[in-house]
């Protein structure tokens, strides 16, 4: 997910990159706005399906949610095939991928994404390269804060990666790595070579192995943009997919179908979607598509987006495709489904977990229709037991 915006604490929202300042308080005044009062008496919920999953995190100053969410989808995943709890490091994967980002940057003479954004991918990969650690083993808080603050951090990657693909010499020197590499070890930690857990010693790839026995083989990744051949893989064209990686291209209601199926069959979501829209409010808890454009509603539509739920646009994959092209859809942030609720008028809405710690009305948590789930996800990950069989026979797997 790209590094839009993330809270530090309750009402926080920065952006990841002075190039996106002058846009960061355009969409922080925006999104301030999404909020009605009273809006949690308005939404009644009663919960159809709440599948376990771990206490709610604060990822705070970092474009990390991509590493917090697929993280959350693991110790998910865990706790689904009867292993004890474990809080995993998102930190640990975040580290581990920006040293590979940097060597994708330089291999790519610097055309391509830099940053603190990632993807599910970034999870699954690290954890096969890397193996994986506890939180209390590798935290990232390595100067003295409660909380993650990247810019600083950030800034000097870049002007180093910078610094590196325009050598003047021609020539790179086999120094470039240990000194990028360094600067990430200083602020976040180096990589824990052994360590104890439960009186017994691990190295990340043990720990990876025996303890969280997650086989990143058993994921699918998938997607739904009608541009693209269905149930055929094809590189997604967002920011953080640095690393091309491919994705199922699935029907827009064949994503929402296969999420209905892994829920009721036991099975977490890890979810990446835009979240700059009027109809998202993280304050109230909800994400709904208004039937009625934001722009052409009148001041008492407006008040009155989150004082209980409201009708609908109708989503084509035509619409879902023109979002993604006029930019309208990006790929902002990560977040991971949990279960189903309904509320006082019988519709669904996915319960989604966040990592922007307990800040809004659901101390953490949200209720996201069906609409917004077709019209603004960027892509899911699943393990593949949780999709539909007659989707995995179409998709070859």
């Amino acid at each position: 997910m790209r590094k839009i915006f993330y809270p530090i604490f309750a009402a926080s929202i920065l952006f990841g990159g002075a190039q996106l300042a002058s846009a960061q308080d355009n969409l922080v005044n925006s999104l301030n706005k999404n909020v009605s009062e009273n809006s949690k008496e308005a939404f009644k919920f009663t919960d159809v399906i709440n599948l376990v999953n771990t206490s709610v995190k604060n990822q705070g100053s970092s474009g990390t949610c991509w590493s917090y969410s697929g993280n959350s989808f693991f110790e998910s995943e865990m706790l689904r095939m009867g292993k004890q709890p474990v809080q995993l490091s998102p930190i640990f994967n975040a580290r581990n991928t920006y040293v590979e980002k940097g060597r994708q940057y330089v291999r790519m003479h610097g055309a391509t994404t830099l940053g603190d954004g990632g993807g599910f991918f970034d999870v699954l990969n690290t954890i096969k390269k890397y193996g994986a650690v506890p939180t209390d083993v590798y935290t990232g808080l390595n100067y003295g804060t409660k909380n993650n603050q990247f810019g600083e951090m950030a800034a000097i990657q870049e002007g180093v990666l910078k610094a590196v693909v325009s050598n003047p010499n021609g020539k790179l020197t086999p120094n470039w790595e240990k000194a990028y590499t360094a600067v990430i070890d200083s602020y976040l930690g180096e990589y824990p070579k052994e360590f104890t857990y439960n009186g017994k010693k691990y190295t990340p790839r043990t720990f990876a192995d025996q303890v969280v026995g997650i086989n990143p083989n058993d994921y699918v990744a998938i997607t739904s943009f009608k541009e693209h051949t269905y149930y055929k893989p094809f590189v997604l064209a967002i920011p953080d997919n640095w690393s091309y990686e491919s994705f199922y291209n699935v029907p827009m209601t064949e994503l929402t179908d296969n999420i209905d199926y892994a829920l009721k069959n036991g099975y977490t979501v890890a979810w990446a979607t835009d979240v700059s829209e009027k109809g998202f409010s993280w304050k109230n808890g909800v994400a709904y598509v208004p039937e009625v454009d934001f722009a052409d509603m009148n001041a008492q539509q407006k008040a009155d987006m989150f004082k209980g739920p409201k009708p609908e646009k109708v989503i084509t994959e035509d619409l879902r495709q023109a979002a993604f092209d006029d930019y309208q859809t990006t790929d902002d942030h990560g977040m991971h489904i949990v279960g189903l609720a309904k509320d006082q008028n019988g519709k669904e809405y996915y319960i989604v977990k966040n990592s922007w710690g307990l800040t809004n009305d659901y101390e953490g948590y949200l209720y996201v229709t069906k609409a917004f789930v077709q019209y603004k996800t960027t892509n899911i990950l699943i393990h593949k037991n949780g999709v539909q069989k007659q989707t995995l026979k179409k998709l070859g797997l």
